[in-house]
């Protein structure tokens, strides 16, 4: 993100903690944000010098105290770029999509964002637990890439309302696709379908943007028993038990079928689900869902495994271990076993080049696309990732789009704009 973390420590050292928000917002529109779910220790404090003989700074507490102190103490009025006469439209309202939309606006666009939900923020509204991320900050950050003029129209899904191509119909100069990873993966194992398995998408969904929590004040809800079971050892999965947890769950299991050592979830998350009370299963994974009469869940049949020679990830494989069935009773099970993009807007977009996964295929630099004036970042790019890696890729895109549209011939003109080169 290329935030100058050296000068922003110094701003603090000072005790000028609005110049340190300052000097972090020339970088990052959302500190208060990537100071709470970004991966910090694989990322700017992995370089820190002092971590070589002991604990690095800790860049991200430093983060997210200047962005919550920027917050609540309201910051310095935003300045807005007088306006150029172009518009943009952006796709998805998750950490890409804002972060385009914030820099584009800097930058004098006219920016439109379009919003298939009915809360602005993607997966930072629906995604991330209210007890790791609290909507408040979201909301408010929101607000302030609202004040440099961006509107924001929910409800609007871009491939059944409109398609891009009629957005740039209508007179939008370029079209940026942040719609993020929200295809869940399933097993594939009997009994899938039963009431009370959900994917980690729909229960943290239904949970933090539906209000399921609050059921039946909200009409949306969602069956947690006594006894959950998580499937898989991501993030995802770290939030998905802690949920169930706080819904409560009296017993909640991670179940996964590795050891700990290959977990793909942060240490901390680990430690935080584990000091919670969450259960640790490991060598072990689902093979069937059985149900009652009424198909609602009752148990699961599960496989032990153990660790044979490692695979493409690097990661030691699974290997089944023969007659080593077990039966386990639980009331509900999510499986947390990621996401693939979500594929609305690659199938109404003809001319949209996708990888062998269904991901938008895009240049890594500029995030261009192989249809001209259209640009995509995030996780419909790379597949799931990290909020800052997201956000990373929606602020290269800004820089892209409005080196495309400096050069965009007037629509007047009798010449075509300059097509993009498809990405190998």
């Amino acid at each position: 993100m290329e935030v100058p973390i050296p000068e922003f420590i110094r701003l603090i050292k000072q005790r000028d903690f609005a110049g340190a928000a300052r000097a972090i917002q020339t970088k990052n529109s959302l500190p208060a944000i990537c100071g709470r779910v970004c991966p910090q220790e694989n990322q700017c404090e992995k370089n820190c010098a002092l971590g070589r003989k002991g604990q690095p700074v800790a860049i991200g507490r430093l983060e997210r105290f200047v962005g919550d102190y920027e917050l609540a103490h309201g910051g310095e009025p935003v300045q807005k770029t007088p306006p150029n006469g172009k518009r943009v439209a952006v796709v998805g309202s998750g950490p890409a999509g804002l972060t385009a939309a914030g820099d584009l606006a800097k930058m004098g666009y006219q920016v439109t964002i379009f919003e298939a939900l009915h809360s602005p923020g993607g997966v930072l509204i629906y995604g991330i637990p209210e007890f790791r991320l609290p909507k408040s900050i979201v909301r408010r950050e929101i607000a302030r890439i609202q004040a440099l003029g961006v509107e924001i129209r929910t409800n609007h899904v871009i491939g059944q309302l409109e398609s891009v191509d009629e957005l740039l119909a209508q007179g939008y100069d370029a079209v940026f696709i942040g719609t993020g990873a929200g295809l869940p993966h399933f097993m594939n194992i009997p009994g899938e379908n039963l009431n009370g398995v959900y994917s980690a998408n729909e229960f943290l969904t239904r949970t933090n943007l539906m209000k399921a929590y609050l059921f039946p004040e909200y009409a949306t809800p969602i069956k947690v028993g006594q006894r959950v079971a998580v499937i898989g050892a991501g993030n995802v999965a770290m939030d998905a038990a802690r949920t169930a947890l706080r819904l409560g769950a009296r017993e909640v299991y991670i179940v996964y079928r590795r050891s700990q050592e290959e977990m793909p979830a942060r240490r901390e998350e680990i430690e935080h689900a584990r000091e919670e009370g969450v259960k640790f299963l490991l060598l072990a994974s689902p093979v069937e869902f059985r149900g009652d009469a009424n198909d609602d869940l009752t148990s699961m049949v599960c496989l032990r495994y153990q660790l044979g020679e490692p695979d493409e990830s690097g990661r030691r494989r699974p290997v089944p271990v023969p007659g080593s069935q077990f039966e386990m009773p639980v009331d509900t099970v999510v499986l947390a076993l990621g996401q693939g993009p979500n594929p609305l807007v690659p199938r109404t977009t003809p001319g949209l080049q996708l990888t062998p996964r269904g991901n938008i295929q895009a240049d890594e630099e500029t995030g261009a696309t192989s249809k001209p004036g259209v640009f995509a970042g995030g996780d419909i790019v790379t597949g799931a990732a990290t909020v800052i890696k997201a956000m990373g890729a929606g602020k290269r895109a800004a820089r892209a789009i409005d080196a495309y549209l400096r050069i965009k011939p007037h629509p007047c003109a009798n010449n075509n704009p300059p097509a993009l080169a498809p990405v190998p």
